[in-house]
């Protein structure tokens, strides 16, 4: 094991240390969006297996709201991402690190 008092850490020049962690943000941004299109397929398919009932029936469906609740929290995280990348990008290259439909198709792939 190292003795971190010794050893000089490693460290990375900022540019590539920005673009590494705009890159991490990126991917965790790709698959909150896959998970969120995962959400709405799963909902869509639930409405769609539901026959057409008289207006007297009722249903009461326990898992729209937690899917719901669920898209609503990954959507918050996005948010959160964007601002993260927003806020990282403020701190110069901003052209390096922009997020594109490209790089998110590219990291989806």
């Amino acid at each position: 094991m190292l003795n971190s008092a010794s050893a000089p850490p490693v460290t990375m020049s900022e540019i590539d240390s920005r673009q590494l962690i705009a890159a991490d943000l990126r991917s965790l941004i790709a698959r909150i969006e896959s998970s969120m299109r995962l959400i709405d397929a799963a909902m869509a398919e639930e409405d769609d297996g539901d026959p057409a009932g008289s207006a007297d029936v009722f249903v009461l469906d326990d898992i729209t709201p937690r899917y719901a609740t669920a898209s609503a929290a990954l959507n918050a995280c996005r948010a959160g991402l964007d601002q993260a990348l927003q806020c990282l990008s403020e701190t110069g290259a901003p052209a390096e690190i922009a997020v594109s439909a490209a790089d998110l198709l590219h990291l989806t792939a």
